[in-house]
């Protein structure tokens, strides 16, 4: 345990010392809160209003929470596994080092190396993303507030799930990875491309009926979900308060990506954490097993 502590605490203080991977890391989600703003908010908002029927009348100040809640949910589920590549360069930039081959010939066993790897990044991943929630909150207060405390619980333990999920995942990518222009590759290709495929940048409701069924066997798109669904869940109950009728909020749920659908059933937040869960064991188990193999010189 205590070999242990020490790696964690070394691959910390190198993430902290690198200033590039430092900054890049922090000011990611700022970035990204302020292209969602400028640039999702308008469609987010044409997209929620065009779900409400024209006899009915809502507050701006509902409109906006829920493209806010909508935006910063968007920019959580992409950031808590973007993040963990971006962190998790330690790993590779050992290898381009030298310094794994100090690890081999030392007393401490191939695992634990990796171990600590991967604990550094749930941490620092950890950190990045709390911050990215504090930023996403404080947005959320200036356009339309109806979280609860148990909501703004449930959203902490949501980031905690989701960066376990893109550590374990950016651990078993990063492995095989050699040199930094392999990384900074794999980085992008993640940036460009997650977003898309688990619902972020536009709503799996709006693909077409093939893309929603194949999605549908990604975790990463009930990860989105699950944080849609605690963070949207007051915008709902104020709907409902004034006196949407219940086709018409569970329409708007449907539109939003909050209820997807697994061959043919609708999937519950609860069956969307175990989903995750199952998902980090197997992803967890895969990375255990490579790391337990021997590596090529």
């Amino acid at each position: 345990m205590k070999t242990l502590m020490i790696m964690i605490g070394r691959n910390r203080k190198l993430f902290f010392k690198d200033r590039g991977m430092l900054f890049s890391s922090m000011i990611t989600p700022v970035i990204l809160i302020v292209l969602y703003a400028t640039f999702l908010a308008k469609v987010y908002k044409d997209s929620f209003v065009s779900n409400i029927p024209e006899v009915m009348i809502i507050s701006d100040k509902l409109i906006n929470g829920t493209v806010a809640g909508q935006l910063a949910a968007a920019l959580l589920a992409v950031s808590c596994v973007t993040v963990t590549f971006c962190v998790n360069l330690t790993m590779v930039q050992d290898k381009a080092n030298g310094v794994r081959k100090d690890f081999n010939v030392s007393p401490v066993r191939k695992p634990m190396i990796y171990l600590g790897y991967f604990l550094a990044t749930v941490l620092n991943s950890l950190m990045v993303n709390l911050l990215a929630l504090l930023l996403c909150l404080f947005y959320i207060w200036m356009m339309g507030w109806y979280l609860t405390v148990m909501d703004v619980v449930l959203l902490v333990l949501d980031i905690m799930l989701l960066v376990i999920f893109g550590a374990v995942l950016s651990s078993i990518v990063c492995y095989p990875l050699k040199t930094q222009g392999q990384m900074s590759a794999v980085g992008t290709i993640v940036s460009a491309g997650y977003g898309f495929v688990c619902g972020a940048y536009m709503p799996i409701s709006n693909f077409g009926e093939g893309l929603q069924k194949a999605l549908s066997f990604f975790p990463g798109t009930y990860g989105t979900s699950l944080i849609k669904n605690h963070i949207l869940r007051g915008v709902f109950g104020e709907m409902q308060t004034q006196g949407f009728p219940e086709e018409v909020v569970h329409g708007i749920a449907k539109s939003l990506d909050c209820k997807p659908v697994f061959r043919g059933t609708v999937v519950v937040p609860n069956t969307m954490i175990l989903i995750m869960l199952g998902t980090i064991v197997v992803l967890g188990g895969i990375y255990l097993l490579i790391t337990a193999l021997p590596e090529r010189e």
